[in-house]
């Protein structure tokens, strides 16, 4: 018992005194991005995903001027390069493909965030090169008004029988396109090397005439030209909203499965602001920056370990919607197969286009 309780004490101390050492590490990296007074960004705009409530906070709460240059994860990647002498981004948000990339190509310094261990595995770099801060899963959004009397589509296979037309958008630019595919192969037993299952059941869609050519975008929501679209959950919930009768609309993740991904933060292994930068992404996995990601309809990476107000879980799907989502489990397979895909697509599905 004596030993028992020892141990207990020790235990508990130890923990106290890491604790501690956490708050003290945390007040000295605020000081250091308070001198620094500055953090630039690349890829990070106010409109996305509310990075403007996130930009407020760091201002309102350490006195950090921001900037942004908005821009593609690629883009991000080759600008950190080549500006490593006078870099003049601190940090920037690209897809999750793009974090390894980034690591190989040397450009990104680690910063593990004092939540790090909210933070599901498969979403983040051992070594905190990267981790994804809020995610993307693939959803259907469905203009009910347009169906030509169908039913709304809940699964993949749904869409086989539907007198709807389609609308994924072109796999050989957009990663969105690219993740749906990958869904659907997922949802039909196919997986990152295989794509076949998605192959077949776009192809089916497009002999049938039922294949839209215009991009799930909401230009062509508002014009009333998407009747189906594939999309990221985030965009397809920012869509509704700014619709002029959400209420015509659903969003909905498929229920025979879909793929979840997401965007991770990535900090200049130049930057001139390194310490505003390692703060940055300490505040946006706290609790009020997870929360300010929900704001934008971005579902937070650590969404089952904060309580969101009301008004801001309303604007996200429920919990339950995600149980049959899976994580990119090969990326190096999913890089070489989606580097195919284009001519797949071309080969195996344009061509039934009617």
């Amino acid at each position: 018992m004596k030993k028992f309780f020892l141990a207990s004490l020790l235990g508990s101390t130890i923990a106290m005194c890491t604790a501690a050492m956490a708050a003290d590490d945390l007040k000295t990296l605020e000081a250091a991005a308070k001198a620094e007074g500055a953090v630039n960004s690349v890829g990070m705009p106010n409109d996305w995903a509310n990075w403007a409530g996130t930009w407020k906070d760091l201002s309102d709460k350490y006195g950090l001027k921001h900037i942004d240059t908005d821009m593609s994860s690629a883009q991000e990647i080759a600008k950190f390069a080549a500006e490593k002498d006078n870099a003049s981004a601190d940090i920037g948000d690209v897809g999750a493909a793009f974090g390894p990339i980034a690591v190989k190509q040397g450009v990104v310094q680690p910063y593990k965030p004092s939540t790090w261990d909210q933070i599901p595995a498969w979403a983040k770099d051992k070594d905190g090169n990267w981790a994804l801060a809020y995610t993307g899963t693939i959803a259907f959004v469905v203009n009910k008004k347009l169906l030509h009397g169908s039913e709304v589509p809940t699964k993949w296979a749904d869409l086989k029988t539907g007198k709807y037309k389609v609308s994924i958008g072109d796999v050989s630019t957009a990663a969105q396109a690219a993740n749906g595919v990958l869904a659907a192969a997922l949802a039909n037993g196919g997986d990152e090397k295989n794509l076949k299952p998605a192959l077949d059941l776009f192809a089916d869609i497009a002999k049938q005439g039922r294949l839209s050519m215009s991009n799930p975008v909401i230009g062509a929501m508002e014009k009333g030209e998407i009747e189906v679209g594939v999309v990221w959950d985030f965009n397809g919930l920012s869509y509704k909203a700014k619709m002029a009768n959400p209420d015509d609309y659903v969003v909905l993740i498929p229920s025979d499965g879909s793929v979840i991904s997401g965007y991770t933060t990535i900090i200049n292994k130049y930057a001139k602001n390194p310490n505003a930068a390692k703060l940055t992404r300490e505040y946006i996995f706290s609790d009020a920056g997870q929360i300010n990601l929900a704001k934008g309809n971005a579902r937070p990476i650590r969404a089952e370990h904060i309580t969101l107000p009301e008004d801001v879980k309303a604007k996200l799907l429920p919990n339950e919607q995600y149980k049959k989502v899976t994580p990119i489990k090969d990326a190096d397979a999913w890089e070489k197969t989606s580097k195919a895909l284009p001519q797949k697509w071309q080969e195996e599905v344009i061509i039934n286009m009617q």
